[in-house]
């Protein structure tokens, strides 16, 4: 593993524990009755999303950079590989979080589109990384 790919996995180990305090702050939220995040299944459903999309797509960072060292790719196109899918997992979790923050709220807010910037910066730096690895010998 390439110097820069170790960094970032590590600074990628120390982060992930925020996914697990999320996951603990959702839960006494779930407890708290007065929280009113029983009383708005909007909320509900982008909270978990993003909790959800945090994590997986933090694991997924990790298990992409084992590859983007063996890719037939040009170094600034590794670069865009290595840092794409982590990228994600802040761009998608912010967008779900950030666009219903109000207990109260009917709807997500214009920072939703914060989620789109995500998947196509997720999809683009995955496409990057699997033709790179096609294209790699042996």
């Amino acid at each position: 593993m390439s110097p820069e790919s170790r960094r970032l996995a590590g600074i990628l180990l120390v982060v992930l524990p925020t996914v697990i305090y999320g996951g603990t702050l959702l839960l006494s939220q779930l407890i708290d009755s007065d929280s009113g995040y029983m009383e708005n299944p909007l909320r509900q459903d982008l909270f978990r999303a993003g909790h959800a999309h945090a994590g997986v797509l933090l694991v997924l960072s990790l298990i992409a950079l084992r590859y983007v060292d063996e890719a037939n790719l040009s170094a600034s196109l590794k670069w865009f590989a290595r840092v794409s899918i982590p990228l994600a997992a802040i761009f998608l979790p912010a967008g779900f979080f950030f666009s219903i923050l109000s207990p109260t709220a009917s709807e997500p807010n214009s920072l939703i589109y914060l989620a789109y910037i995500g998947a196509v910066d997720l999809a683009a730096g995955l496409v990057v990384l699997g033709v790179g690895l096609i294209r790699a010998k042996g």
